[in-house]
This record gives structure tokens, sequence and C-alpha cells, in this order.
């Protein structure tokens, strides 16, 4: 039921001009909220500072856009500057309210499949709070140089030192409308305002004036489920002649995915979850026995535990302009100085 809603309104959204009457008669009271919000801001509500530079990477549409790859790549740009970055988040979907220090191996019901994926990639302190002002403070305690928020670009109350905006260049901002009637959280105009504009892919259809730089994921290995090997694309193909495969994504942009494995050389029987599944047994019952499954490294987190064979999943890279990679150095450096 929610995979068919949540298809049906990305249809809406990206793939038609003009959203149906009955969203559109929504979007004036989504936009009364939004004011709202901005003037309690201005209005100089109370505000959560950080203890050191705090970087927000977020992005103006709903959905998967690419932030979790950038924070990443942001933190190993931090790391190569021997600086000790910390990543906030509010860990989209857990079930626990409390606020917990995330380890590699801990449960993504409690914390959430991104921050758990962050915490194995990054190997960084993160932290999932309810508010994300209670996890800037938990990090304060753990003398790190920088905090890096995994969203959190709409959150008024955040005292941020830059803003990073992800943009899917594939989808861009859909329809140009705002909740409900579209994918936008906030105007289009809100890109102009923050430091950065990072596209995920190129964004052919982007205004001419607006300045982007472009991130490009890259995966061309694939590892087992339980971490036990890892193979080219081409020796997986070749262990698998014969066999049905069969592709999972619950993440934003599934199709994003089915086409990175389309690049590989793999032909898979497609299957797209909504984003942040919870995944159970049931929902591999679609495979056949001996076939093998490929999922993307965010689902991977959640499935470990499940037991499944011949299952494996893609990590990715992230590969960013230098111009805009050397940019960002600069800007923490400064940042730092600052802040001394």
């Amino acid at each position: 039921m929610r995979a068919g809603i949540e298809h049906w309104i990305i249809r809406k959204w990206y793939e038609t001009p003009q959203p149906p009457w009955y969203l559109r008669m929504l979007e004036p009271v989504y936009r009364a909220a939004l004011n709202h919000e901005q003037k309690k801001k201005k209005s100089g509500s109370k505000s959560c500072r950080s203890a050191v530079p705090l970087i927000v990477v977020g992005n103006i549409t709903t959905g998967g856009s690419g932030k979790t790859p950038l924070v990443i790549r942001l933190c190993q740009i931090a790391k190569e500057l021997n600086l000790k970055p910390g990543i906030v988040s509010t860990g989209y979907g857990r079930r626990s309210r409390k606020t917990l220090l995330v380890k590699t191996d801990s449960d993504t019901r409690d914390c959430g499949d991104e921050p758990v994926l962050l915490a194995i990639r990054t190997g960084v302190p993160v932290v999932v709070a309810e508010r994300r002002c209670d996890a800037i403070k938990t990090l304060d305690d753990m003398g790190l140089d920088v905090l890096i928020s995994d969203d959190g670009l709409q959150q008024t109350d955040l005292n941020r030192d830059m803003n990073v905006c992800v943009v899917d260049g594939k989808r861009g901002l859909g329809n140009g409308h705002l909740l409900p009637a579209g994918p936008l959280r906030e105007p289009a105009g809100r890109l102009r305002q923050v430091d950065y504009v990072v596209t995920n892919g190129v964004w052919e259809d982007k205004p001419d004036d607006l300045a982007v730089s472009v991130m490009q994921l890259t995966g061309d290995s694939l590892c087992a489920l339980d971490d036990s090997s890892v193979m080219s694309a081409a020796k997986f193909r070749q262990n698998n002649t014969g066999k049905k495969v069969h592709a999972i994504a619950g993440i934003g942009h599934p199709q994003r995915f089915f086409n990175m494995l389309e690049s590989l050389q793999i032909v898979a029987a497609n299957h797209a979850f909504p984003d942040h599944h919870r995944f159970c047994l049931k929902d591999f019952e679609l495979a056949e026995p001996g076939s093998a499954i490929i999922m993307t490294e965010k689902d991977a987190v959640k499935c470990r535990s499940l037991g499944l064979e011949n299952a494996w999943y893609v990590p990715v890279d992230t590969h960013l302009d230098e111009s805009f990679e050397v940019t960002f150095r600069q800007h923490l450096l400064g940042l730092m100085k600052e802040c001394k």
C-alpha cells in the first residue's frame, strides 16, 4: 500500500507538469506554515548553537537526493585536514526517542539506517536524537573540531556556519510546487541563499544563472552481505551465469541504483520499496531458491541479520568537482580560524 501511494505521488511530482487540483489546494496551507516558521526565526526565538563550526547538508525536496554520500565525503575531507568531525542526525524512522551514540553494529530500528551506514563508512562519532540540538550537545562534549548535520536545512532554530543543498540531478525540482502539490520543502529561491548547491549527477535543466557543483556516485564491485568477500562486477556475472538476479532498493530514488547495475552489465529483476523500508524475510520471497540478490549499501545495514543466501550490496564512492573540494577546504579552514 505505502509503496503504491509513494509511486503515485512521485509520478505526480516528477512526471507531470501540473499536479492535480486537490493537491494544489493544499499548497497554500503548507506555504503559510513555512512562513510562520520563518517569522519565528526572524523574531529572535531561541536558537541552538554548537561549540564548533556546524555544516548542514540538506535539500529542498522530499525524498533521497544524495545527502548521505555527500556527508561521508565531507567527513573524509575533514579528516584529510587532520580535523575531528562528528555527525548529527535524527535517525529518520527509528523507534527509539533516546539520544544515542551510533556504533557500527547498532540496531537500525533504534538508530535509523543512514546513521548506522554513516558510522560504518566514516568511523567518526554519529549521534542521533529526536532534537538535533540534543545531538549537538552530546557531540560538543567529545572534543571534536566540526559537526556535520545530515539534513536540517529547514530547521530554523539551528545556528549553522555553512549550508550545502543537494539536488537530484535527474529529478531536479520536479514540477516546482511546494508540498503536497510538488516535492519542494521550500521555494526554489532557497537555492540562492545557501553556500553551495551540489547536484547528484548532472542537472540538465538547472537555472542558467545558478552555480552548482556536480557529484558522481560510482560503484564497481559487490560485497557479500556478511562482508565475507568482495568481487568485481565481471566476477559476479561469471559466478551467477544462468541464475536469476533480483535487485532490491528501498531508497528515495530506486531507479538510480537500478541504472547503476545496468552500467555494470548486471541484468536483474528490479524491485523498488519505499525509502527507509524495514525489510523482513517475507520481502525476499520474491527470490527463487538459488537466485542472487543485490541491494543498496543503505539497505544492507538493515538486512544483515536476515540470513539471506547469495546476497550482495554495492558500496559507492563519492566524487566531487575538484574546484568544489578546494573551495570547501578553504572555507572549512577559515571557519576553524574564526572559531579559535
